[in-house]
């Protein structure tokens, strides 16, 4: 699988395997802000949207987790996310991926979440902020 990173020789951030039409990265990082575009579910191995709402939540937060590494980040440098669901159904599929990744109740990042309609069979997308911290 093809993951390509940041370097210091550009800004954008790509998640290897997952494609989209419009012509943006999947992320860009300045300095030790990173910020994603629109993260879908797609499963990296196909490049498919699965045609429920847990495995496309598996997927998006797995493909935000590797957005983050190619960024040089890690889920605990998130500060921020939102999150847009197809309908209020996809909020207990969001969830149990949101606690997978951020178990600790007095550690995790903000979270806006709103019903949006996305396009193309996805049922939910997320948006990301982190700040990088020096390791």
């Amino acid at each position: 699988m093809n993951t390509a990173s940041h370097t210091n020789s550009g800004r954008s951030i790509e998640i290897g395997g997952v494609t989209h039409a419009a012509p943006i990265p999947a992320g860009a990082r300045v300095g030790n802000i990173l910020y994603s575009s629109g993260i879908m579910g797609k499963d990296p191995s196909t490049d498919q949207l699965p045609p429920d709402g847990a495995a496309q939540a598996r997927f998006t937060f797995q493909n935000l987790r590797t957005l983050l590494a190619n960024g040089g980040a890690t889920l605990g440098d998130v500060v921020r996310i939102t999150a847009y669901v197809k309908d209020n159904g996809q909020r207990d599929a969001l969830n149990a991926e949101w606690l997978q990744c951020f178990p600790d109740p007095h550690d995790r990042p903000a979270r806006h979440t709103q019903v949006a309609d996305l396009p193309g069979g996805m049922l939910l997308q997320i948006e990301a902020v982190a700040v990088i911290r020096e390791r």
